[in-house]
């Protein structure tokens, strides 16, 4: 069998000074699948999973000797069933050796100071190392100095002994992960409510609900594959009742039979209110609240007050909507009497739920008060029932399993049981005496705090993005800037964390690793490399993470007092730290006594699973009893708290973060791939345009967006899906793409150096979805537009390369782009950079920005065009190659910048250019002539349709409009891949139709 693949696509990424192997090819066009090539190697397939969000989906890798090539969904994974997205169906380019000599971590490298650039060391001197500085800290300090914060991006195998080495071999609880920004509500609340961190319900009873109540979620661009699946069982059965409540109208709630556009941050005031009105109409399963749950009375004490006029109020929503919603949640039919029906004779209702009630400073009260709903009306444990929260990384529900938070031991087991401890010291085969810490550790925010307060020394960063991700960047920095020793345990060189480094150590990724991982579903897939890692020119080369935990841990028991006879760590393969993982489960509530590796191969497997089974458990709770002392649910009475940090005149504007579609957390991965970059092309803001009326905005127009923590500008543009002071910022943009400068002369840290560390007293997850700020236009007269087509073998490189000059101007922004053919590239297909800025007047010195910016976009060539005037700040340069000197390969103009948006128009569409050299140096609003038809956003990915085709195509047309979709997908091909663009689609022939009505 061949070689297997890791499940891992880090978290954001940026770094870049050491040296690089150069490729010769960057696949940079993505078709959805790709033949393989024409040679006379063997072409292997590998199943493997994808490494993006919690849906889990099975991939089958393609690769030829060392050298992954296509990659197609497995039609026999359950997750999937053969569907993959956009980000799915482009893996294998994110894996081509081009990528990794540009992006890729290929040797352990060290930094004799901050700031300096880190040299290459062997593995055996890098651990050494880091084994010394960990001692000597531990010994001078305590255990509780180190702290590990971790990534839900691991496999279970890395996660496991990561545990381990900080619990039971350094006795430290300080172990957390980016799973506590992503699930830990939910996690708390499941506990709290059912007694156990176990999401009920299953993907196939999206396919028996009758009514689908989707909260918090974008699940069309959070968890595409599965809103593919949510489209179809709405196509097979129109009757099924879909509800979205969200602030934003998205494009999760373009499939909406009832869509509730609640105030951000209202969620608890709904859930109270809609069984407010299931109390009053008598919809309640009244026996299956006696019978099965208690806490029931203080509860509906509690909702009294919250009655349709109050939460109508709060919520701005209408009463009669929520006397819909709150009847066909529970599953009575239309027609019914008001009056208490059984569970067996009410319709199915299933929710889904994310990200929008999970980043909240009450995130656990808005999980519990969702699942109140579920348990009074019996609405759990049967098919097309239940809550069910969607996991936003790959494997952060078996970080959940091994224990892998600060509050957790291994199998759900708590650190505050005292028998729990022992039971794992048991396992670990611990010295007689020697406990396991008892005390809570350091959660994530609360371990930047500490780090950035000097209680914590040393950090051991690994497969995740801090520097990015985590709220309150002014903080996270200053704790990576004090701590003694950072080290970060990474795949990705560009991972902006990689700038604090005193240690890097290189990390496998997917399509190289094997272990297992668990999607939101409870399901274990196994992960399978394909391809061995690349490896530097001295041969070095990553390392899988759990070698790099057991080798470190290794060194660390010769220079620490002994915690156990013989080695905690005698793992020589990952299933063999399974085998122990496994057996750490029997007689808990996720018991997987009964699965090997062996089971595994042949099929995933739904956890529990215990010895003496033979297949898993698609769902829980079925026979209503509950892993509570006492079997029953228990209901959660908990008040309405309004957002930590609400609006007012001095930040009126309640902003919000989420997805984009077609890049996945801090775009590591993604953001190599141009062609990801088509849908939304660079950082934006988006706002009501009554509210860009009043502020006398134009769309584009840069604004500064400021919070109590810091700013960002941006260009703001209108959207109807937001409400009257309401904003949306992607959750992407850090300091690897944007830069800029607040108005004190400091580099500005991307969107979360706006968002506020306030969180949930239960669950310690920070409020990432409602921080208050106020938006201001900005006047950056001075600008800068430069494009260019550059090789792909050196494209990435050049994007590193010129990330310090992102930090010499008030707004400034690099990406990539692609070319406009959709067939698969050939080996010298160039790539598109993109670098502007804007500045309240031209920096000084010129030469600090000028020189190096005209170098990396290779305009220093003999044959570029330039123009120079001093005086007026203003610098042009164009250089046109190819035959007869007529493809505009690269330009820049700064300080009037006119020209730029016609230039740019026609360097991106790759035809032969009609003007002159002296032409194109002039700078003017339009060009002398006619350009090619400016083709806009990419809609649809897989084939390069882009929005100006598609209303072109829609234009011609005389037919109904509900022919409309089906005659795009078969003249142009889109909506018929991968399916990302099919809500998109739909809106875009909504549009159309409504506009020829009129």
């Amino acid at each position: 069998m061949p070689p297997t693949s890791r499940a891992r696509s880090r978290a954001p990424g940026h770094d870049a000074t050491h040296d690089l192997t150069h490729p010769q090819c960057l696949l940079e066009d993505i078709p959805v699948r790709t033949p393989p090539p024409s040679n006379t190697l063997p072409l292997r397939t590998t199943r493997s999973t994808c490494p993006y969000c919690g849906v889990g989906c099975g991939v089958l890798i393609d690769s030829v000797s060392e050298r992954i090539v296509g990659v197609r969904g497995d039609p026999d994974h359950p997750a999937n069933r053969g569907r993959l997205c956009t980000k799915g169906s482009t893996l294998h380019h994110t894996a081509d050796p081009a990528v990794a000599a540009q992006v890729r971590l290929l040797q352990p490298m060290r930094r004799d100071r901050r700031g300096s650039a880190p040299q290459p060391l062997r593995w055996d001197q890098a651990l050494d190392w880091a084994a010394n500085r960990l001692a000597e800290i531990v010994c001078r300090h305590g255990p509780d100095a180190v702290g590990f914060y971790i990534s839900g991006q691991l496999l279970t195998e890395d996660y496991y002994v990561f545990n381990k080495l900080a619990k039971g071999l350094l006795g430290t609880n300080n172990i957390d992960t980016n799973s506590r920004l992503c699930m830990s509500s939910a996690v708390a609340a499941y506990k709290l409510t059912l007694g156990a961190d176990a999401p009920p319900a299953c993907y196939a009873d999206i396919d028996h609900a009758h009514c689908l109540f989707i909260a918090g979620s974008n699940t069309a661009w959070a968890h595409p594959v599965l809103f593919r699946r949510i489209e179809t069982a709405k196509a097979r059965r129109p009757e099924m009742r879909i509800i979205v409540a969200d602030p934003r109208r998205t494009d999760t709630a373009s499939l909406a039979d009832l869509y509730l556009p609640l105030q951000p941050g209202t969620d608890v005031m709904l859930f109270h209110g809609l069984l407010h009105i299931m109390l009053t109409e008598g919809w309640v399963d009244s026996t299956y609240i006696e019978q099965h749950t208690t806490g029931f009375t203080e509860l509906r004490q509690l909702v009294q007050s919250y009655t349709p006029a109050a939460v109508a109020q709060v919520c701005g929503l209408s009463p009669d909507n929520l006397y819909t919603a709150a009847r066909w949640f529970a599953g009575v039919p239309d027609g019914k009497p008001a009056t208490s029906l059984p569970s067996a004779q009410r319709l199915p209702t299933l929710s889904l739920y994310c990200q929008g009630l999970n980043q909240s400073s009450s995130g656990t009260d808005k999980n519990a008060c969702l699942i109140n709903l579920h348990l009074a009306c019996g609405q759990i444990g049967r098919p097309g029932a239940g809550p069910f929260s969607l996991t936003g990384q790959p494997n952060a529900m078996g970080g959940r399993e091994v224990g892998g938070l600060a509050n957790l031991l291994s199998a759900h087991r708590d650190l505050s049981n005292p028998a729990h401890r022992a039971e794992m010291a048991a396992l670990w085969q611990l010295l007689p005496g020697t406990d396991l810490p008892a005390l809570p550790g350091k959660t994530a925010v609360e371990m930047f705090e500490a780090a950035a307060d000097g209680q914590i020394k040393a950090l051991w960063i690994a497969c995740t993005n801090p520097a990015q991700s985590m709220p309150d960047q002014a903080t996270v920095r200053r704790a990576l800037q004090r701590a003694e020793l950072v080290i970060v345990q990474e795949a990705f060189a560009t991972s902006a964390t990689c700038d604090w480094a005193d240690l890097l150590l290189p990390a496998t990724t997917w399509g190289e690793k094997e272990g297992t991982v668990t999607n939101s579903e409870r399901c274990i897939s196994r992960v399978r490399a394909a391809v061995p890692p690349p490896r530097a020119a001295d041969g070095t080369g990553p390392r899988h993470d759990w070698r790099i935990v057991v080798d470190l841990a290794r060194r660390l028991e010769q220079r620490l007092p002994r915690r156990s006879h013989g080695t905690l760590f005698p793992y020589d393969n990952p299933q063999a730290i399974w085998n122990e993982h496994r057996e750490s489960t029997r007689g808990r509530d996720l018991d997987i006594t009964g699965l090997s590796y062996t089971i595994l191969e042949t099929a995933p497997q739904q956890w529990p699973f215990p010895e003496g089974r033979s297949t898993g458990t698609p769902r829980l709770y079925e026979d209503g009893r509950f892993p509570t002392a006492d079997g029953r649910a228990r209901f959660v009475a908990s008040p309405y708290r309004p957002p930590a940090e609400d609006r007012s005149a001095r930040y009126p504007y309640a902003m919000t973060t989420g997805r984009l579609r077609d890049q996945w957390h801090g775009m590591s991965r993604t953001g190599t791939l141009g062609t990801l970059f088509g849908h939304i092309p660079e950082p934006q803001l988006w706002m009501h345009p009554q509210d860009m009326a009043e502020s006398g905005l134009k769309p584009g127009q840069l604004v500064r967006v400021q919070s109590a923590r810091g700013s960002l500008v941006l260009p703001a543009h209108p959207s109807h899906e937001l409400h009257r002071r309401q904003c949306f910022v992607p959750m992407h943009w850090g300091s690897e793409h944007i830069g800029g400068r607040s108005d004190e002369g400091t580099a500005l840290a991307g969107v979360n150096g706006l968002t506020t560390s306030a969180f949930c007293p239960q669950a310690k997850q920070p409020e990432l979805k409602h921080t208050a700020v106020r938006i201001d236009p900005v006047y950056l007269p001075w600008t800068v537009q430069a494009l260019a087509w550059l090789p792909a073998h050196s494209a990435l490189l050049t994007l590193r390369q010129l990330r310090p000059l992102l930090t010499q101007f008030d707004y400034a922004v690099c990406v990539p782009f692609a070319p406009p053919s959709a067939q698969a590239p050939a080996s010298n297909t160039p790539v598109g950079l993109w670098f502007q800025a804007a500045h309240a007047q031209a920096p000084e010195p010129t030469l600090s920005w000028l020189e190096p910016l005209c170098a990396a976009l290779q305009l220093d060539h003999p044959e570029t065009l330039r123009y120079d005037d001093a005086p007026r700040q203003q610098h042009r340069r164009i250089r046109l190659t190819g035959p007869e000197g007529r493809h505009l390969q690269s330009f820049l103009f700064s300080g009037d910048s006119r020209s730029a948006t016609w230039l740019s128009h026609l360097l991106r569409d790759t035809t032969p250019c009609p003007f002159t050299g002296p032409i194109l140096l002039q700078s003017i609003q339009r060009p002398p002539g006619k350009l090619p038809v400016q083709r806009g956003k990419t809609i649809c990915n897989c084939l390069g349709v882009t929005e100006a085709a598609i209303l072109d195509c829609l234009a011609g047309l005389d037919c109904a409009a509900s022919e409309h979709l089906h005659i795009l997908q078969t003249r142009l091909g889109c909506g018929t891949q991968c399916g990302s663009c099919l809500p998109e689609l739909k809106r875009l022939t909504h549009q159309q139709s409504n506009n020829l009505s009129i």
